[in-house]
């Protein structure tokens, strides 16, 4: 089991969240529900009500100590506030993938890309990841800028005949990879 230790940026606290961050945690994703829909169903489906929230932060205290996900919480240093969500679902075969959502108004500031920096950090170090994946939709140019700027590079995407099911859908997601040096 991994301990459960914050990392840190210049400005930014990544912390497996406490108890006590339920009522931020939940407040995000209200606030933001309608943003986030597309890209984080699963997450808005569990959560909503503020009772969910603390029973999905008690799960991903489960999934740490299980090693199953890895979950941490963006605080800014210097306000305290809480700009959002990042975290690292380990896979097969030396695999992880990375996903994360910041608040709309903690957009444009480079957290995502300072949040992400570390957490690949920690996929590699900590976890012992040989690859990294980040998916993102392909009208988020964005998410795709901030994988980029951090040397992930784009997974050239098979064709998939017109009868395959959700061809359509397949092509609208990128896949990012990033794979550890030796």
């Amino acid at each position: 089991m991994l301990p459960r230790n914050p990392l840190f940026t210049s400005r930014l606290c990544l912390r497996p969240y406490e108890p006590a961050d339920a009522s931020d945690f939940f407040c995000l994703l209200e606030g933001d529900r309608a943003r986030l829909q597309a890209s984080f169903p699963d997450r808005l489906q569990a959560v909503r009500a503020p009772a969910d929230a603390h029973a999905a932060l008690g799960d991903f205290a489960t999934d740490w100590q299980t090693g199953r996900f890895y979950v941490f919480g963006i605080w800014h240093r210097a306000t305290a506030r809480y700009v959002g969500d990042i975290c690292l679902m380990p896979q097969n075969r030396g695999q992880a993938e990375i996903g994360y959502y910041l608040a709309a108004a903690a957009e444009g500031h480079g957290y995502a890309r300072e949040a992400l920096e570390a957490v690949v950090s920690f996929g590699f170090e900590a976890v012992g990841s040989q690859r990294l994946l980040i998916r993102c939709y392909a009208d988020n140019e964005r998410g795709q800028a901030v994988a980029r700027a951090l040397g992930f590079q784009l997974e050239t995407s098979p064709k998939r005949p017109l009868w395959f099911r959700n061809a359509n859908a397949l092509g609208n997601i990128y896949r990012f990879w990033m794979a550890r040096d030796k």
